[in-house]
């Protein structure tokens, strides 16, 4: 068992153990008598366990949380540190410093989304608590275009994240717990809310404002 459970279980035990002793020693006037002792160290040994495994437990909580923040931040630099090729620097790439159209009309070109929706977008990163119904941030920030959330649950707890504007969903990542999804969406400038839709999340915190310039 890993340290969450052990410390659940050493908790239920010491629970009952003390409705027990508790319901005998309002039946038996000499309870516990000679075994005090024995009662005593019993009642020792679940305290000590479980608080043990609860420290144990946070600070694995802790280490984890830790390392998917400097993945994510390692992910940020590289992403930044990227060169964005252009569309001028393709083009001197390919034929000597021309950019050759498609032939027949749009032929091949992407087309451009209703709401002037096209253009660089970008990829952010959100994250649940994991002790909590709360997202690790209640604003975001993005360029226009093709706009990813990529979503951290690290709790037990089912969450997900869905982009609306005005009350409309835009689109929606799948409900997870203990795991990573992205939700994906063209997005013009505006803003939007990015949320939880699991019954009670939003209404306790799970939400915030997506800001697309």
């Amino acid at each position: 068992m890993d340290n969450a459970t052990t410390f659940y279980v050493l908790g239920a035990v010491l629970a009952a153990s003390a409705m027990i002793v508790s319901f005998v020693g309002l039946r038996m006037e000499r309870f516990p008598g000679r075994a005090a002792p024995l009662v005593f160290l019993c009642f020792a040994i679940l305290v000590g366990g479980a608080t043990t495994f609860a420290v144990r437990n946070g600070k694995e909580e802790q280490e984890a949380r830790a390392s998917e923040l400097t993945k994510a931040s390692e992910e940020a630099e590289e992403e930044e540190a990227s060169p964005v090729e252009t569309p001028s620097e393709k083009g001197q790439a390919g034929g000597g410093g021309e950019t050759q159209e498609p032939a027949g009309g749009n032929g091949g070109e992407k087309e451009i989304p209703p709401g002037g929706a096209e253009g660089p977008g970008g990829t952010l990163q959100l994250a649940a608590d994991p002790s909590d119904i709360a997202f690790d941030t209640t604003s975001l920030s993005s360029r226009h275009g093709e706009v990813t959330i990529d979503f951290d649950n690290p709790a037990a707890l089912e969450h997900n994240v869905a982009i609306e504007q005005d009350g409309k969903q835009i689109a929606i990542s799948e409900t997870i717990a203990k795991g990573k999804t992205s939700v994906t969406a063209e997005l013009a400038p505006g803003t939007y809310t990015f949320l939880c839709t699991v019954p009670g999340h939003a209404e306790a915190g799970m939400e915030g404002v997506l800001t697309v310039k």
